[in-house]
Parts: structure tokens; C-alpha cells; sequence
């Protein structure tokens, strides 16, 4: 059996990227596996496609392990790191969102886990401001 991972976009829009994922640990992990691919995401009305990303939210419940969300680059960077076996938030909206710090960046993100065992679990949501 293999682990799963399901995502799904709840919003797409103009300025905005709001994506949820889960995760249950089988027998690999995850090692910097691509979450968001801003080239795939929807363009402005002139055809513009978004370059970059600035995390303004993160919604999450860990069970067991805890993820790390990193900026896609030739060395990923860290953003942050949701933390094992709890549930909360993250709110960055007061000072417009975690600019990304990687150099040479994509604009993707990626998540890792850490410490995961069998049956470890996670749920995210990212609410995203989209940057042209």
C-alpha cells in the first residue's frame, strides 16, 4: 500500500489561491513534493501568469508528523514548519503574507514531512496571494 495524497483547489482567482491537501504516511513520506505549481494556476484577464506566491493563511491538524512548506528554488528554502500532533493556524494577512526568501525562486511550493510513522496524518489548507 502507498501513501496518499489528495489536493484540491477551492479557489483560483484573480489575486488569490486557496488549496487544501491531506496526507496519511504508509511507507515512503514525503520529500519535497510538489504542493503548488504556480504555472499551472489561472492567468490575470490579460493573460499575465502568476510568478510567485506570498502565504497570507495556513489552516492545518498534524497527526504524528509534522510538514515542512518550502519555496521551491535550486535550494529550497524553508517557509515555515506546520508542527506534529496539533491543530491551528497561521495568520500572516496583518503584514501581507510570507514573501518568499529563496533565491532563484519558482514561485512553487513544496512540502516535506518529518518525524511521520504509520498511519500519521496531516490536513492543510493555504490561502495564497497571487503575485504577477
Amino acid at each position: 500500500m502507498a501513501d496518499t495524497f489528495t489536493e484540491k483547489i477551492i479557489e483560483d482567482g484573480p489575486r488569490k489561491l486557496v488549496k487544501s491537501f491531506a496526507y496519511t504516511y504508509v511507507d515512503t513520506g514525503q520529500s519535497a513534493v510538489l504542493a503548488v505549481d504556480v504555472s499551472g494556476l489561472s492567468t490575470l484577464q490579460d493573460g499575465t501568469a502568476c510568478s510567485n506566491l506570498r502565504i497570507n493563511k495556513i489552516w492545518f491538524s498534524t497527526i504524528g508528523l509534522s510538514v515542512k512548506i518550502l519555496w521551491d528554488a535550486s535550494t529550497d528554502t524553508l517557509a515555515v514548519e506546520v508542527p506534529s500532533g496539533y491543530q491551528g493556524d497561521f495568520d500572516f494577512s496583518s503584514f501581507g503574507g510570507l514573501v518568499n526568501s529563496a533565491s532563484s525562486p519558482t514561485g512553487d511550493l513544496r512540502f516535506t514531512t518529518v518525524g511521520h510513522g504509520a498511519a500519521d496524518t496531516y490536513t492543510i489548507v493555504l490561502d495564497c496571494v497571487k503575485e504577477f
